[in-house]
Parts: C-alpha cells; structure tokens; sequence
C-alpha cells in the first residue's frame, strides 16, 4: 500500500475521534458533571465548582483542538494545492479551524479568567453570553467536523 493512503486513513481517524470527543464531551460528560448530585452519596457539589471541574476538562480539551486546527490546515492545504478540493471541504475545514480557535483562543480562557473571579462573576449575564456562546462554538465544532469528514471520504472513495 502506498504512504498516501496512510496518511488518508490517519486524517479521516483524527476527524472521527475528534467528533467523537466533542459528542461525548458535549452530550455525555457535561451532564453527568452538572447534575452531581444525581450520583453521588454524601457529597454535595454546587454549580459553581461543577463549573471548575468541566473547565479544566475543556482546558485540556483545548490542547487537542489546536491539534485538530493544525492537522486540518496542513491536510486541507496540500489536497488544496493538489486540486483535490471543493466548496464543502473549503467550507468544512474552515469552519473546523475557526470553530476549534475560537474554542481554545477566545471561549476556554475567557470562562476561566471569569471563574478565577469568583462565584459572582460566573453569575453575571456576560458569564452566561460567553457560555451559550461557547456552546454554539462546539456545536458547530461537531457539525463541520462531521461534515468535512463526510465529505472527504466521499471524495477519497472515488479516487
């Protein structure tokens, strides 16, 4: 088998597990550590340090997201400067580069630098723009990896 087609494989698994890791992180992680007291006996976890607890899941989470953007744009650029491109790739991948920067540069930091305050900032009607904003950040993380993963094994198949 030629290295290509490693280096396809390795691509199409790095968006799979990435989409994987939002999903979980997202639909299954961040529940279970907002709602504590559902399962756990004898321990009492306020919402503020749920909060603690899951930003320090999405700081780490962060690192993996640079990977993500970095992967994206040197697999993206070269199947670009090869010809082997399209308007969803073109907007799939930018999404996921912006979406994952955006997470990382601007949501992650933001939220933490706001709980480093105390429990009255995380209580403030900014604290709440930049979390639902953060979210919909993620989402559409989820979607567009989805989308560029899709995408390039169709066009991978028909090469």
């Amino acid at each position: 088998m030629s290295k290509k087609i490693y280096i396809d494989f390795s691509y199409l698994i790095i968006l799979a597990a990435s989409f994987g890791a939002v999903i979980v992180l997202g639909a299954i992680v961040a529940p279970v550590i907002f709602n504590p007291n559902k399962h756990l006996v004898d321990i009492t976890l306020d919402h503020y340090n749920s909060g603690i607890i899951m930003s320090e899941v999405f700081h780490r989470f962060s690192y993996w997201t640079y990977f993500i953007a970095g992967m994206v744009v040197l697999y993206e650029g070269y199947m670009y400067k090869i010809g082997k491109r399209d308007s969803i790739i073109l907007a799939s991948s930018v999404s996921v580069v912006f979406s994952s920067l955006m997470f990382s540069n601007i949501y992650i930091p933001k939220i933490l630098s706001m709980q480093a305050v105390g429990v009255e900032a995380t209580q403030s009607v900014t604290f709440e723009n930049i979390h639902k904003a953060s979210e919909l950040d993620f989402k559409i993380l989820a979607v567009a990896l989805l989308v560029l993963f899709i995408r390039r094994l169709m066009l991978l198949r028909t090469t």
